[in-house]
């Protein structure tokens, strides 16, 4: 994955969050604070991970997210070398949320092959209509993260995991804030064929501001 065009314009917000070869424990380092790690990234995994409708899920990803997604990878492949480890981070960095920045996971979470001929078609397009509605109204919508959509390429059918980003101005992250007292901001999906929403909870909008915030 390479970053988003649009990416390159929340220089602004602050210093880079992108990981380097420096954040990535090597094998025996890591297991020795993986139980515990693992324990934080999955309670962090529950407030970021919003149900939306019946088949698809959005996980918030963070920069402590991605990082124990390379740090597992690299265990589960026996990665040693820093090129090995560098080519798992250049994948997952664009994950990485930077300021005025979120970053998500979409799955179309389906359990058989019947299950896949009726909805991948049926959801072409479903990595352009996500949307954080926040308590004004407003919206932020979502656009795939440029190397993921450079592999969409059948008009046809979908994936069934997409890589998402959505860009915030100043003034949207104020009013997102607003969220963690009134409830009111929500995930939404306006796409024609599967149109739900779901309210993001106080906690869950807590992280988001956490990511979004310089």
């Amino acid at each position: 994955m390479t970053a988003s065009p649009t990416a390159n314009n929340l220089a602004a917000h602050g210093a880079s969050r992108k990981l380097t070869l420096s954040d990535i424990a090597d094998v025996r380092a890591y297991e020795r604070e993986r139980a515990e790690f693992r324990d934080r990234v999955l309670d962090l995994r529950r407030i970021r991970r919003i149900a939306v409708g019946t088949v698809i899920t959005v996980s918030f990803e963070s920069r402590e997210t991605i990082r124990y997604q390379i740090q597992e990878m690299a265990r589960v492949e026996k990665l040693m070398t820093d090129d090995d480890i560098q080519n798992e981070i250049d994948t997952y960095n664009p994950l990485v949320p930077e300021a005025g920045q979120l970053c998500a996971t979409l799955f179309i979470e389906l359990t058989s092959d019947d299950a896949m001929r009726e909805w991948l078609p049926r959801l072409v397009g479903i990595e352009r209509h996500v949307v954080i509605r926040l308590p004004d109204g407003s919206e932020v919508r979502s656009y795939p993260e440029a190397q993921h959509a450079s592999q969409l390429t059948r008009a046809n059918i979908t994936s069934a995991v997409h890589y998402l980003q959505f860009a915030f101005e100043p003034g949207q992250v104020q009013v997102l804030s607003q969220g963690i007292a009134d409830g009111t901001a929500r995930l939404v999906i306006d796409h024609p064929r599967y149109l739900e929403a779901s309210e993001l909870t106080a906690a869950t909008v807590a992280e988001l501001l956490r990511d979004l915030r310089p």
